[in-house]
């Protein structure tokens, strides 16, 4: 399914962990990218529905342009918070885009992370659907706590 949003919950856990170093931002923007290609290829009835941009390679530049983006909007802004800031920025476009690609080859036939390089799609079922829709949701589930204890904390 495009545009999913168990995607997310891998980001709030970064985002909870490591606030000052992953920017939530671009990690959305990076995972929306990337699913809008397979949202066209599906309405279009195009084949492959996951196609160039669910590259390990198509995701590393979704992800670096997600994360230049995102940090060109910061520095637009007169006070930006590490959210906007550059290295952060770039980190959460490429986990993002990174982490989409992974996600979405365990669950999807035809996706073909290491192209151009090999056809093969070694992650597909390598993990359970339930197992990794549960982990999706578990992992938002902390993020979203470990926000919420530092957002109290600072309060």
């Amino acid at each position: 399914m495009p545009v999913t949003p168990f995607h997310l919950g891998p980001g709030l856990l970064l985002k909870g962990l490591a606030p000052d170093r992953v920017s939530l931002a671009a990690f959305v923007l990076a995972n929306a990218v990337i699913d809008a290609e397979s949202l066209v290829n599906l309405l279009a009835g195009r084949s492959p529905v996951h196609a160039t941009l669910h590259t390990l390679a198509g995701a590393v530049v979704v992800g670096a342009a997600c994360g230049a983006l995102v940090a060109g909007l910061g520095r637009r802004r007169a006070s930006a918070s590490a959210e906007w800031r550059t290295g952060p920025a770039l980190a959460g476009g490429l986990l993002g885009g990174l982490g989409q690609t992974a996600l979405d080859a365990v669950m999807h036939a035809d996706l073909r992370p290491f192209l151009p390089f090999t056809g093969a799609n070694p992650l597909l079922a390598s993990v359970d659907l339930g197992l990794l829709h549960l982990a999706c949701v578990v992992t938002g589930a902390a993020g979203l706590a470990v926000l919420g204890i530092r957002w109290w904390r600072a309060g």
